[in-house]
C-alpha cells in the first residue's frame, strides 16, 4: 500500500539521493577514507590479538581451538579415504578368490 503512494515514492527518491550524495563527498574525502582504512586496519589487527589470545587459553585448559578442530577433521577426512581405498581393494581380492 505505501510503495504505491506518490509521497511515499518522492520520500524514498529524495532520501536515497541525498545518501548518494552523502556517501559520494565522504568517498571523496581523503582524510574520511584513510580514517576508515586505518579503522579497519586496528579492527583486524585486534582481531589477531584476541585470536592468539583465545587459542594460547584454550591451550593453557588443554582444550582444542577452532584450529585445532579444523586439523583433527581433514585427517579423519583423509583417513576416511584411505579406509575406502583399502575396502574397495579387499572386495577386489575378496571377488578375485571367488
Amino acid at each position: 500500500m505505501l510503495k504505491d503512494n506518490p509521497v511515499m515514492k518522492k520520500l524514498v527518491a529524495t532520501g536515497e539521493e541525498r545518501v548518494g550524495k552523502l556517501v559520494q563527498q565522504l568517498m571523496s574525502n581523503e582524510a574520511f577514507v584513510t580514517g576508515v582504512q586505518t579503522l579497519v586496519s586496528r579492527a583486524l589487527s585486534a582481531k589477531g590479538a584476541m585470536d592468539k589470545s583465545i587459542k594460547s587459553a584454550l591451550s593453557a585448559m588443554n582444550l582444542p581451538s577452532t584450529g585445532d578442530l579444523d586439523t583433527l577433521r581433514e585427517k579423519l577426512d583423509d583417513l576416511e579415504r584411505v579406509l575406502t581405498q583399502l575396502e574397495s581393494k579387499v572386495d577386489v581380492l575378496v571377488d578375485k578368490k571367488k
